[in-house]
């Protein structure tokens, strides 16, 4: 098996150096799912056997019998396949062979000739989906009230192992090898000076590929920060050596990382230690994946009762359908096992010197903490938002957008003259 992956100095390496042994074709593709795949889930959702409940717990135990068989029925009576697939198919769309994995993915280029390369990355248990609100903003500024100047040409892969980039067909696809395969991507289609944005997985793999390729990538733009958050408890000396504002952040930051440890993880132990064992239910049974990724995001978004307080239903129901058509439980699993079992897992993260953004929104799994963050990354921008949670791309677009466009914008006004 042939691995593309960062040198271990974290100096710029070449991934495409066994380019004889990699399919380098960019393929058009094209979502069209045959019907008969629709009228299989419309059957086994319609032949869904529904377990007991226990009465007044609400969102405790899981996803609520009464919200999911609602969630079904619309799912299985009103939500329009067809609709999103013409959606989608309005991205243009590719695929591609990196390191032996079949690799989904949209390229939308902007009007502007000059705008800057931007790839943005997913996580779990989202998709490209997610970026649908932000693309026209991205891409076309001037045909949404912004400057020319603050145009995107968007790459937007699905990571191997998800939706149209999976299954995975070999071991070891963790977060750094898909940060190499990026890289190998990007130089297919021309870039050789990009941005980077990602949150979740995404988020991962986009301060990977800022830290081992810095002459590559010019800024990397999160909306989550790993291991920037308060794992233990804060000693009196730490606490006493911060402002008062960020010593409420850390007591804060640990509370909720105890609260994650005590009842919201179960799912990433499952998935980093038995993901063939979960894939058998959750690809059989169309309601046992719904269930799986909805409490997801009633869990990480800003919403109260549940997750279309936050994300648009249909939404919601095509990021869904994108793991159901393509069979992916299992292996966009897989990459919580990778991650657990590489050889890096529980060292501290590699510093990184690219220039780093965070949009912090506060309905997001961790509270990320200023002086824990300046220990390895290279922050050039911190943003707290009032309002937002894990998916800022589908529950505050216009958030993101202005974050994103900002942070490129100090990038390209520091830029030296000479850098064309």
């Amino acid at each position: 098996m042939t691995t593309i992956s960062p040198s271990a100095s974290g100096s710029d390496s070449d991934p495409a150096s066994d380019s004889a042994s990699v399919d380098e074709a960019l393929r058009p593709f094209r979502i069209d799912v045959p019907q008969s795949e629709l009228d299989d889930l419309h059957g086994r959702l319609d032949r869904t056997r529904w377990p007991d409940e226990l009465p007044g717990v609400g969102w405790a135990y899981g996803t609520p019998r009464g919200y999911l068989q609602e969630l079904a029925h619309y799912w299985r009576h009103t939500y329009d396949w067809r609709a999103a697939e013409a959606e989608l198919n309005q991205w243009p769309q590719f695929t591609t062979t990196i390191d032996g994995a079949h690799v989904h993915f949209a390229h939308i280029r902007s009007p502007e000739p000059d705008a800057t390369p931007l790839l943005m990355t997913h996580g779990w248990p989202g998709s490209i989906v997610e970026f649908a609100d932000v693309i026209g903003p991205l891409t076309n500024p001037r045909a949404h009230g912004a400057a020319d100047a603050e145009a995107f040409h968007l790459v937007l892969p699905s990571i191997p192992g998800f939706g149209f980039s999976g299954p995975t067909v070999q071991t070891g696809w963790e977060l750094k090898r898909v940060a190499a395969a990026f890289t190998v991507l990007m130089e297919r289609l021309g870039y050789a000076r990009y941005g980077v944005q990602g949150g979740d997985w995404g988020a991962g793999i986009s301060r990977e590929l800022g830290r081992a390729w810095p002459s590559r990538v010019t800024g990397v733009h999160l909306n989550l920060l790993p291991n920037s958050f308060q794992a233990e408890v804060p000693s009196a000396e730490e606490l006493a050596a911060l402002g008062p504002r960020e010593r409420e952040r850390a007591s804060a930051s640990w509370a909720r990382f105890q609260a994650w440890s005590r009842d919201r993880q179960g799912y990433a132990d499952i998935q980093a230690t038995r993901p063939q064992t979960l894939a058998y239910g959750l690809t059989d049974s169309p309601v046992g994946q719904l269930a799986w990724i909805v409490e997801k995001f009633k869990e990480w978004t800003d919403s109260e009762n549940h997750p279309e307080d936050a994300v648009d239903r249909d939404r919601l129901l095509t990021n869904v359908m994108l793991y159901w058509l393509t069979g992916t439980a299992g292996s966009s699993a897989r990459i919580y096992y990778e991650r657990a079992h590489a050889d890096y897992w529980g060292t501290p993260p590699e510093p990184s010197t690219t220039p780093t953004a965070l949009a912090v929104f506060p309905h997001d799994n961790f509270i990320p903490l200023r002086h824990i963050a300046d220990r390895t990354n290279n922050i050039a921008q911190w943003t707290e938002y009032d309002r937002g949670g894990h998916f800022p791309a589908l529950e505050q677009p216009t958030l993101l957008v202005d974050d994103i466009r900002r942070f490129f914008r100090g990038l390209r006004a520091e830029r030296p003259s000479t850098d064309a």
